[in-house]
């Protein structure tokens, strides 16, 4: 039976990718991307076996598993392109027991993209031991219990966040939890690594981290063979313990999270206003840029599934300022990775319509109104606050005098993105999550390969805003202050061009495409 859900597996991903030569593109990258990441890890691991010590190599051991655990329990959560083709919901009509649910569950996330590829990266860890024979041969069965646990973590994120999403009251403390975590994630770190003066290099730090993360659920696997390389026998058969456990109590925790969501739907919210209250539409102009516009801005500000983008704002400033220091330079460029982040966040976003893009197709709203109105609608929201965060970056830190140069590399970004987003949006659609859905659910449909496209639009704004941006670097590395105006006119300008391509070609696009974009919406499994 679980060999019979992974062939249909298989057989949908196969039927994705050649209804759309899109799809197709995200799936190559995602290949290359994955090829590429286990092929420098397994050089790193080659290094490191090599040229570092016992106790080095323990640190990384430790370190590098319990983030790459860390990986697979907020992906789930923070990524929209997580694989959930096949999921419980999905597979409940069928006359399947709920430990073949779990193993067809689980096999569907070893056996996609990143499972490989965490599988064969975990594999190739075995390299660091091979100096300690009997540290290699306890290191294999080691890294099945680690890769299966990254994989049961996943699925056991995936099936609590569905069985929440129906759940308003669920649905916020979800949100909250998962955004205090990201954020608190720095100042932990930073806090327990600052606890011992004598750590001034990075091994030390490595070390210390290591060895604490070695006695928990997320590092336990990974720290077994060290300690048999160095001969510590308890400790390794504790820690043994310790990752079976986890284990065990992973598969006995998803399995009641499973049993407890089968019975759990989405329940639907309504919202009584008052008659006749127009809201952003009685103040924006009349036409379909207006309307559009004012139907963008409304989303913008009250629908979770765009306001999960805006999580990013406060998250870089607060990032950089715990890990590198107010005086760092990545805090100092906090106002670029925002922009960077706003920039593809609307690169599908016809998809976020849903089926309700069928009424903006028999409005009469041209391709060219649609696009401006979208592009009106994320930068009211988009540039004021990359303006912030650039001037409230300058006032902490005391240097006006960047501020041109990173509003210049902020901006360009930015509307650049808005540009790209005016042309991606009318050729790309994404399953995503139902309105009133949680904005972290899993969405059937979703594939890891749907996920990378992001990635192409992201290096198209990247490549569109090189001229600001390799303007503002120069300014910012000399101190010259004529070459930051320049680049603040510079990516503005290249930016307003952009964006005025971007909706020239974006509407002829959507004119032709519309209908198209409807059906493979549409077609999208609900």
């Amino acid at each position: 039976m679980v060999a019979t859900v992974l062939r249909l597996r298989y057989r949908l991903l196969g039927n994705s990718l050649t209804r759309s030569p899109w799809q197709l593109v995200g799936f190559v990258f995602g290949m290359l991307a994955a090829v590429w990441l286990v092929g420098l890890v397994v050089v790193g691991l080659v290094a490191v076996s090599f040229l570092q010590g016992l106790e080095a190599t323990r640190a990384i051991a430790v370190v590098a598993g319990s983030a790459l655990l860390l990986g697979w329990t907020l992906g789930p959560l923070i990524v929209s392109g997580s694989d959930g083709m096949v999921d419980a919901d999905r597979l409940a009509p069928f006359p399947l027991s709920q430990r073949q649910l779990m193993f067809a569950l689980a096999g569907t996330g070893l056996t996609g993209i990143p499972g490989i590829a965490t599988s064969l990266t975990a594999l190739a860890s075995v390299v660091l031991w091979v100096r300690w024979p009997l540290a290699a041969v306890v290191a294999l069965p080691m890294v099945v219990v680690a890769v299966l646990t990254c994989v049961l973590f996943s699925r056991l994120v995936t099936t609590v966040t569905t069985g929440f999403s129906g759940r308003r009251r669920g649905q916020e403390i979800l949100g909250t939890v998962v955004i205090g975590l990201l954020i608190m994630t720095g100042p932990i770190l930073t806090g327990v690594l600052g606890l011992v003066d004598a750590a001034d290099d990075l091994m030390a730090r490595l070390g210390l981290a290591g060895t604490i993360l070695g006695w928990t659920p997320i590092g336990a696997a990974w720290a077994v063979p060290g300690d048999v390389a160095a001969g510590a026998w308890l400790p390794a058969l504790c820690k043994l313990a310790i990752a079976v456990g986890t284990l065990a109590a992973l598969w006995l925790v998803w399995a009641r999270a499973l049993h407890a969501a089968a019975g759990t739907r989405p329940r639907p919210t309504t919202r009584t206003v008052k008659s006749g209250a127009l809201g952003l539409f009685g103040v924006m102009p009349t036409g379909g840029v207006g309307a559009t516009w004012a139907r963008s801005l409304n989303s913008w500000l009250r629908d979770p599934r765009y306001l999960r983008q805006l999580i990013f704002i406060p998250l870089f400033p607060a990032l950089f300022a715990f890990t590198t220091g107010v005086d760092g330079v990545m805090f100092g460029a906090s106002a670029v990775f925002v922009a960077l982040i706003l920039a593809i966040a609307s690169y599908a976003d016809v998809s976020y319509d849903g089926t309700a893009f069928a009424s903006v197709l028999s409005s009469g709203t041209t391709g060219r109104a649609d696009r401006w109105g979208r592009v009106l609608g994320a930068g009211s929201v988009g540039v004021p606050a990359v303006i912030a965060i650039a001037v409230v970056v300058a006032a902490i830190t005391g240097t006006w005098g960047h501020l041109p140069a990173v509003l210049g590399g902020a901006l360009g970004l930015v509307l650049v993105g808005y540009g790209v987003s005016a042309v991606s949006s009318a050729l790309l659609v994404v399953p995503v999550p139902r309105a009133g859905d949680s904005p972290f659910k899993t969405v059937p449909g979703q594939t890891f390969a749907s996920g990378m496209l992001v990635f192409v639009v992201m290096g198209a704004c990247l490549l569109l805003s090189a001229p600001a941006i390799v303007l503002a670097i120069v300014s910012l590395v000399t101190g010259s202050a004529p070459l930051g105006a320049l680049a603040l006119v510079v990516g503005i300008v290249v930016g307003a061009g952009v964006i005025v391509a971007g909706v020239i070609v974006g509407g002829r696009i959507l004119d032709r495409s519309g209908p198209g974009l409807l059906l493979r919406i549409k077609a999208f499994p609900i």
